[in-house]
């Protein structure tokens, strides 16, 4: 009979230790060590190592044929890089009930009709999924179900089907019984994912795998895990709001700035091709706090309105809260209106959301904020055709932005007349042709801008 021994992993970092300890020494989190056993005399699931394995020439690497295929939704494919590329590993994280199994129950369907889909749910049952798919529509008839969890059955069936992609949802319920440790711990997930790869490398199959979040918003289990797969998506958005947002933080076969938009609608996720009309939908007009700025996701432009609400606070120290922006840069920008244009706001509320449940985090936008900071709290709205472009720096200028040329067709493609820019941006703008239809006004610091604005 094997002995027993047992070791204490850390379930945030995967540190290991033949001891408890309250503190991780690697990721210095508290109270995260978990005793797992595990069976000295059991067999190691890995396939042994081929003995007579030749370097190759990197110029005698042959990659022509179709390495990458769609997936049948155009947000999902730029997302990726331009499709799914065989034998890749894609993890997908999001929210409880956002809407990962949906998405990717929709990419079953709408792939090549010629590809055989594998997917394995360790959360539902066939007929439960088979309820959700009958709701969206699903009638890919190459798509295969299987409810299982033992990682055993999942491999024999993926030699057994050979298909060409396979989904598992989710990753924390997969479990390998060579290992005594309970589902969706480090061990367990490690173990899975590094199957899941050999499968996808070794039989040049694509796998999309779920991972759970945590409360912090990250993807549970190792963070190793995410050093495993070739690309990690985000699935974000509210859940009380219907537009969710695809962004992509890491990908080896693609860029990491894009982003996809859908909408949530009863028939499941649908594409948003237009997602500046999209957001500026039902806006009010000659409203104070009110002001359209110009964000750069990847290669995509977009309109997004940021509001702000600025009145007299009722404590002693004012109240600071933003939505969809960093809480860090909204004081430092109102710090810059206190400095530099004399607003005294150091006895006033200042509340700042992002329109569409969207999070923007670029310096582009700040002169955006400025302007609905100072519009609310001067009562004056601004021009409601007016977009503003704009990074605003601790002494109050207005510094240049990239890719201003895309910002501003954008906006001119949506019907506004008036575009804010910074001054430095003058020559790109120059270059540019066709702008008859839209009054470009430079500015060289904040108090310039709002003199215009305001």
């Amino acid at each position: 009979m094997s002995k027993q021994k047992s070791f204490f992993v850390c379930q945030e970092c995967g540190y290991e230790s033949s001891g408890w300890l309250g503190k991780c020494p690697a990721c210095n989190q508290w109270n995260t060590f978990v005793e797992e056993a595990v069976e000295s005399g059991s067999k190691n699931s890995r396939s042994p190592a081929p003995i007579n394995v030749k370097p190759v020439r990197i110029n005698d690497i042959d990659i022509e044929g179709e390495e990458r295929y769609l997936t049948g939704m155009k947000e999902m494919d730029r997302v990726l890089g331009g499709g799914i590329v065989r034998g890749s590993l894609v993890l997908v994280g999001g929210d409880p009930g956002i809407g990962k199994s949906t998405l990717l129950l929709q990419i079953c369907d709408k792939v090549n009709v010629r590809s055989k889909v594998l997917y394995i749910s360790g959360e539902e049952s066939i007929k439960q999924i088979k309820i959700r798919a009958d709701r969206l529509n699903v009638k890919n008839p190459n798509l295969l179900m299987i409810s299982e969890t033992n990682f055993k059955v999942i491999q024999a069936s993926c030699e057994n089907e050979q298909p060409d992609l396979i989904i598992v949802d989710s990753i924390q319920t997969m479990f390998n019984d060579e290992l005594s440790a309970a589902p969706g711990s480090v061990s367990q997930v490690r173990e899975i994912t590094a199957g899941l790869m050999r499968i996808a490398k070794s039989m040049n199959i694509a796998v999309i795998i779920v991972g759970h979040v945590t409360k912090e918003g990250a993807i549970a289990g190792p963070r190793v895990l995410e050093h495993m797969v070739d690309t990690v998506l985000y699935f974000e958005g509210e859940r009380h709001l219907s537009y969710r947002v695809l962004r992509a933080v890491k990908n080896r076969f693609g860029s990491t700035n894009e982003i996809g938009i859908f909408e949530m609608r009863d028939i499941g996720l649908v594409e948003i091709d237009n997602p500046s009309s999209m957001m500026l939908s039902g806006r009010s007009e000659s409203v104070p706090g009110s002001v359209v700025v110009s964000s750069l996701e990847g290669t995509r432009p977009m309109l997004i309105e940021i509001q702000a609400l600025v009145c007299p606070t009722s404590f002693g120290m004012p109240r600071r809260m933003a939505t969809g922006i960093d809480y860090n840069r909204i004081t430092m920008l109102m710090a810059v209106l206190e400095k530099r244009v004399g607003m005294q706001l150091h006895s006033f509320d200042a509340y700042v959301n992002v329109v569409g449940g969207l999070k923007i985090d670029e310096p582009a936008c700040d002169l955006g904020v400025v302007a609905a900071i100072a519009s609310s709290f001067r009562n004056v709205p601004v021009d409601i055709n007016t977009v503003v472009i704009g990074e605003v720096g601790l002494t109050g200028e207005v510094r240049a932005v990239n890719q201003v040329d895309k910002r501003v067709m954008e906006a001119m493609r949506i019907g506004f007349k008036n575009c804010i820019v910074p001054a430095r941006n003058f020559k790109m703008i120059k270059q540019m042709k066709d702008l008859k239809d839209i009054n470009i006004k430079y500015v060289e610091n904040v108090h310039e801008a709002l003199s215009i604005l305001l």
